[in-house]
């Protein structure tokens, strides 16, 4: 793990280093403020001079900022075969070959830039857009229809860079609570244990035990990928009430400033609860190592009493599907929150939403023709586009045929009632391509069409969204775009606070007693303090209260 986190230092460095040096050479093309959006006077347009997808064919290379990411083969799927026979969309995957760090430095040092990166509003695009390696879109925004009719202004100026150009384009915004992180539970363990009451963490404790005792073989408690805090981050959540910040900024609210998580009582409750869980073998032992394939064939084998994760529904969704298909007692439910007893179970929130959604995708200067890059990225998060990746092709033997009158309702099939589980494998698939995901439509839009099927042919995944995980999210939308950039001071002290961090973690998980759990938090947050932790926390204060200015000065006004 800490040669991991020092590969990342590096990464940071070196590509400080190659963008500077990409800057003096002239290897990357760079746009600044006065740089006029480029045209194609060329390029297939219709009567309003927009860029006509399908005309010609469009080629581009596409490149996820991820080490665990792997596009799944164009044309290989439902939605995106469709996209690329009717719309003549070739897009070619630029692997990173396990690690995107290193991937992002060999493209930077030879000038070769996919046309398209999508990734976290991090650190690594944001230095890639002050040496001018992204397109500005704002002209784009104005001219096509999508982006700027479904994204709320708030969502446009959380956008803004400190030039006022915006360079990413958002993917799952919104204006309305979304997500899925929560807890799943094993529907056939639990009515064989009674349906008990389930819903504060002594509640959770002595179910687990339970499930230990009559079910050696399952894992009592599953947390996912505990390595990004999966599990383990939800149970956090239930030890401490409006919980936005979870462990992403390694800070809590106290106040109006942002202070040392370590130091938090509800982060410190939760870390001897999760320890206990791991001594006394009720939780996953290999937490910290596994992989997602690795927890959903658990999922799907049954072998999970309890899941937590930042989105449990998306695994065993499928896991549900399987174990249902000939066993109706079987799959998966979800519950409320876990609540330390005395909480406002009102206040516990599992997972967080913001406006801007959850990644980017960036156009870089590589692309030949970035408006048309653009047309697509707008297509895809119309209406049209969404219908397809998210329902796959349209037509009546499929999930939709077309659009009601209102232009952007569409009329679903009697298929979308009965075949859910083809449609469930349609969006495992598409689901990974979609880049620039359009939360208000797909939300609503499917939410409405399952109110008015009977209960045995809605969606699970829709249904368990309305019923639970909607309804317990936090909106989080002040504290985006916390992080310091890596050359400065605060963000060298930020990638060694982050280093202490990861071994805290995986440390106070596997400590052995209550005492070893808060002595290694103690440790982490004076170590931490000694490498300038109180300046970085100023930093993220400052920026939370910047964010609140600007979501003030928002008009209130919506998207459609």
């Amino acid at each position: 793990m800490r040669r991991r986190r020092m590969n990342k230092i590096g990464t940071i460095m070196l590509i400080a280093i190659m963008l500077a040096a990409c800057s003096e050479t002239g290897q990357v093309e760079r746009y600044s403020e006065a740089t006029p959006v480029m045209t194609n006077t060329e390029a297939p347009r219709d009567s309003n001079g927009l860029y006509l997808l399908g005309q010609e064919p469009l080629h581009l290379t596409f490149y996820g900022h991820y080490s665990y990411y792997e596009m799944p083969k164009w044309g290989a799927d439902p939605s995106s075969r469709w996209i690329r026979d009717q719309l003549n969309i070739h897009i070619t995957q630029i692997g990173h070959e396990g690690n995107a760090d290193h991937k992002l430095q060999q493209m930077i040092a030879s000038g070769e830039l996919p046309d398209l990166i999508w990734g976290e509003r991090d650190s690594d695009l944001e230095r890639m857009r002050e040496a001018g390696m992204l397109v500005p879109l704002n002209a784009y925004i104005e001219k096509y229809p999508n982006l700027k009719q479904w994204a709320s202004p708030k969502v446009l100026k959380m956008l803004q860079a400190e030039d006022g150009n915006i360079y990413y384009f958002p993917n799952y915004y919104t204006d309305k609570p979304y997500g899925n992180a929560g807890y799943v539970v094993n529907r056939e363990i639990y009515s064989k244990l009674g349906s008990p009451k389930l819903e504060t963490t002594d509640d959770l404790y002595s179910y687990l035990k339970e499930v230990k005792r009559r079910y050696p073989d399952v894992i009592p408690f599953e947390t996912g990928i505990a390595s990004e805090g999966h599990g383990i981050d939800q149970l956090f959540s239930a030890f401490k009430e409006n919980n936005f910040s979870f462990t992403r900024y390694y800070a809590v609210v106290n106040g109006d400033k942002m202070t040392s998580i370590y130091k938090d009582e509800g982060f410190r409750e939760s870390a001897l609860f999760v320890a206990k869980l791991m001594r006394e073998g009720l939780m996953t032992t290999n937490a910290m190592l596994q992989t997602e394939d690795q927890v959903l064939e658990k999922l799907r084998n049954g072998e999970v009493a309890v899941h937590a994760s930042a989105d449990p529904l998306r695994l065993a969704s499928i896991a549900n599907a399987e174990l249902s298909r000939n066993n109706p007692d079987a799959g998966y439910i979800c519950i409320p929150p876990i609540y330390k007893d005395g909480l406002d179970p009102e206040k516990i929130y599992p997972g967080t939403y913001n406006v801007l959604g959850w990644n980017v995708t960036a156009i870089t200067t590589a692309a030949e023709n970035p408006e048309a890059l653009f047309a697509m990225l707008d297509w895809m998060t119309g209406p049209f586009g969404s219908a397809v990746q998210f329902w796959g092709p349209p037509g009546p033997t499929g999930f939709w045929d077309g659009f009601q009158e209102d232009g952007f309702t569409p009329n679903f099939t009697s298929r979308y009632g009965y075949d859910t589980e083809e449609l469930t494998r349609i969006q495992s698939l598409s689901g990974k391509m979609i880049w620039v995901g359009n939360t208000k439509f797909l939300d609503e839009t499917k939410l409405a069409y399952e109110e008015t099927l009977p209960p045995n042919q809605r969606n699970w995944t829709t249904y368990w969204q309305k019923e639970v995980t909607w309804q317990s999210q936090g909106d989080a939308t002040p504290f985006i775009n916390l992080f310091p950039m890596p050359n400065s001071t605060e963000g060298v002290i930020l990638e060694r606070v982050k280093d202490i961090w990861l071994d805290a973690r995986a440390y106070a998980l596997y400590a052995q007693s209550d005492e070893e759990v808060l002595a290694i938090l103690d440790d982490a947050h004076e170590s931490s303090m000694d490498i300038g932790f109180q300046l970085y926390l100023d930093y993220i204060t400052e920026k939370w209260h910047a964010n609140l200015e600007a979501l003030e000065t928002v008009e209130p006004q919506g998207a459609k």
